[in-house]
C-alpha cells in the first residue's frame, strides 16, 4: 500500500511535510486553554490552562482516563466547540475569535475527521459518500468524482467504489471515512478512536494505514486508548483532569 499512499493522497501531503520543516511554524498553537461547562447543577473544568504545540507532519496520539478531557480538547483542535478562555491557532489563524460561518468553512477546507463510527450514508456507495464529504466545498462535478476516485485508491478501495457501506466490512467501512477525510486535502487529520469498532487484524490494518499517511506527510492527531497506536506515534501526550503532559 505504502507506494500507492505516497502517489494517490495527493501532492499536498509532501507539500505539507515540505513547507513544516522549512518554516517550523507550529501547525497548531494552544495557549492557556480553559473549557468549562455545567453539569448537572455543577461546574466542570475539562481543560486546565492548556498549553501546547503541534508540529506540520507530527502523529500526535492522545490517551488519558474516561472523562478527562481527551474528546474535549479534539473538539477545540477541529474547531467543533471554542473554549472558555485561551486561544486556539491553525497555521497562525485565531480560530477562537471567528465567527460561526468561518469556523464552518475552516472545517470544510483544512481539517479531515475520521471517528470510531464510520457516519456513512447506507443508501449511498462508497464513492457517493466520499463525494458527499466534498459538497460544502462547491467544486464542480469532474473535480469532485475525480478526488473521491483517487481518495478511494489511495485506501486501497478502488474496487468496492461501487458497493453500500452494508456490503463493505467493518474495516473498509473505515477505510470509507478516512478516503472522506482525505478528499478534502486537509492540512490536519483528526481521528477519534478510529479502530475502536474494530477486531485486532482489522485495526492492525487501520493502524497501518495511518503510519503511512503520516509518513506520506499527513499531520495527524488521535485520541485513543490503543496501545499498539501509541507505540507508532511520534509524539505522545496525556491528559488527565483537564490537564495535558507530555509522555513521549
Amino acid at each position: 500500500m505504502s507506494e500507492a499512499i505516497m502517489n494517490k493522497t495527493g501532492e499536498h501531503l509532501q507539500a505539507t511535510a515540505d513547507q513544516g520543516s522549512s518554516k517550523r511554524e507550529p501547525l497548531y498553537r494552544l495557549s492557556q486553554v480553559e473549557k468549562t461547562y455545567q453539569q448537572k447543577g455543577r461546574t466542570v473544568k475539562a481543560l486546565r490552562g492548556v498549553d501546547l504545540e503541534i508540529m506540520p507532519g507530527e502523529l500526535v496520539v492522545i490517551q488519558g482516563t474516561t472523562g478527562g478531557g481527551k474528546s474535549t480538547l479534539l473538539q477545540m483542535l477541529g474547531a467543533l466547540d471554542r473554549p472558555t478562555a485561551g486561544s486556539v491557532h491553525l497555521a497562525g489563524r485565531d480560530i477562537t475569535i471567528l465567527g460561526d460561518r468561518a469556523l464552518a468553512d475552516l472545517r470544510a477546507h483544512d481539517i479531515g475527521f475520521v471517528f470510531q463510527h464510520y457516519n456513512l450514508i447506507p443508501t449511498l456507495s462508497a464513492l457517493e459518500n466520499v463525494e458527499m464529504g466534498l459538497a460544502p466545498l462547491r467544486l464542480a462535478p469532474s473535480e469532485r468524482l475525480a478526488r473521491a476516485s483517487a481518495a478511494l485508491a489511495s485506501v486501497g478501495l478502488a474496487e468496492r467504489r461501487t458497493h453500500l457501506p452494508g456490503e463493505l466490512s467493518g474495516g473498509q467501512q473505515q477505510r470509507v471515512a478516512i478516503a472522506r477525510a482525505l478528499a478534502k486535502k486537509p492540512r490536519v487529520l483528526l481521528a477519534d478512536e478510529p479502530t475502536g469498532n474494530l477486531d485486532e487484524a482489522t485495526r492492525d490494518e487501520i493502524r497501518g494505514l495511518f503510519e503511512e499517511l503520516w509518513r506520506a506527510g499527513l499531520s495527524i492527531v488521535m485520541v485513543s486508548p490503543d496501545s499498539a497506536v501509541a507505540r507508532r506515534a511520534g509524539r505522545l501526550l496525556r491528559i488527565s483532569k483537564g490537564t495535558v503532559t507530555e509522555v513521549g
